[in-house]
């Protein structure tokens, strides 16, 4: 039997961020199984994702993150560079643009006023800023906005996880291809995982990030999640008018717009009552033409001619008690740590959430970001945590 200090199941962002911490530990020297069942990632969420980060938050354990987060990703080049190969992610900083109605004003401010608070770059903009800066977004409804100067943006999030999967390789990270079928227990400890094909590998520490998957990985260990797979549609576009500095952009309406090279991304979720558990990765294109590009239009009026391009599905680990990320040891157990229930945040807070989990799993506890209100001791005890900025 072939046993590991820890042993993670999940081989995309978070479980290849938390592996390269673990490795890059001073204070640890164990042993480390990276364990994932599609090594090409074609339905990971980690390689379907719009691949942005914010700190337009509302609860200030997400800006931590972000702020976190974001230093991370101005360094990947350094950081996980392995011999003289340095990532590049192709970081940009083309800020979150949030508009808010007359009835969403009193929130925008509030939620401007704690994130400028803890250190994040954003500018609040009146009406007549809005239209100087953006003159393309037509906004005769729109009495503020909230812009990311610095610190939000997109990038590759598919590079991401290759560079922290390779860095953490190099740095003694063993890996694996297989599926894990359960969680062994003995009382309060997880003994480590069975495969599908029935081999048992021994573990000091268990960690699920493995997505969707994680859910149903606790369940057979005995811990309900509220956490389903929900699917969101991303469409893409050309436009031919030239708009200099387009951010990416969140109408009233949910719906997001943003550049990725010559093209836009774009895309909303669906309504509540039609936002049911997933299990295919097909595409609605009537969701386009119907819901997202009418929105789209009305709000930037060079996009009433534009020419649809590919689109592609993916599934969020939504978490339906309060649509925020899962982390840490799942109650009953002293050595079973979960990431999930991202809700669509989760490409952004790997870094952070990688690192935190690595602290619990070497010092018993957080050490440079308090990620304790993630915690699954909130769900049974019926404590949300509140996020009024979900997209």
């Amino acid at each position: 039997m072939k046993s590991y200090d820890v042993v993670i199941v999940g081989g995309a962002a978070h479980g290849a961020s938390l592996a390269y911490h673990l490795a890059a530990a001073p204070d640890f020297s164990g042993t480390v199984l990276l364990i994932e069942k599609d090594p090409t990632f074609q339905f990971a969420a980690t390689a379907l994702s719009a691949s942005s980060i914010r700190q337009q938050f509302s609860s200030p354990v997400n800006i931590a993150i972000s702020l976190a987060g974001i230093r991370f990703l101005r360094s990947v080049g350094e950081t996980l560079a392995v011999d003289d190969e340095r990532p590049d992610i192709g970081l940009r900083e083309g800020g979150y643009l949030f508009l808010a109605t007359g009835a969403g004003a009193v929130t925008l401010a509030r939620n401007h006023a704690l994130q400028t608070d803890m250190g994040a770059d954003i500018l609040h903009l009146d009406r007549a800023a809005l239209t100087e800066r953006f003159p393309y977004v037509a906004g005769d409804d729109i009495v503020a906005g909230a812009w990311g100067r610095s610190g939000e943006g997109w990038f590759d999030g598919y590079t991401l996880m290759q560079a922290l999967r390779r860095k953490a390789i190099a740095l003694g990270v063993e890996t694996l291809t297989g599926e894990v079928a359960a969680v062994e227990r003995d009382g309060d400890r997880a003994t480590g995982v069975r495969l599908a094909d029935g081999t048992f590998i021994g573990a000091g520490a268990v960690a699920l990030a493995a997505g969707t998957g994680t859910a149903s990985l606790a369940q057979r260990a005995g811990v309900v999640l509220p956490v389903e797979a929900r699917k969101r549609y991303v469409f893409a576009f050309a436009c031919r008018t030239p708009l200099p500095g387009f951010p990416l952009l969140i109408d009233p309406s949910g719906a997001y717009v943003r550049p990725e090279g010559e093209l836009y991304i774009c895309g909303m979720s669906p309504p509540e009552n039609e936002d049911r558990p997933a299990a295919d990765f097909d595409v609605d294109h009537a969701f386009f033409e119907e819901h997202v590009w009418p929105v789209l239009a009305a709000r930037v009026p060079a996009f009433e001619a534009i020419k649809p391009g590919r689109a592609w599905a993916g599934h969020y680990d939504f978490n339906t008690f309060d649509q925020n990320a899962i982390v840490g040891p799942l109650p009953g157990f002293s050595n079973l740590l979960v990431a999930t229930g991202f809700s669509g945040h989760g490409l952004q807070q790997a870094p952070a959430v990688g690192r935190g989990l690595s602290e619990l799993i070497v010092h018993g506890g957080y050490r440079s970001l308090d990620l304790t209100p993630l915690g699954a001791d909130r769900i049974a005890e019926n404590r949300p945590l509140i996020e009024e900025n979900v997209v």
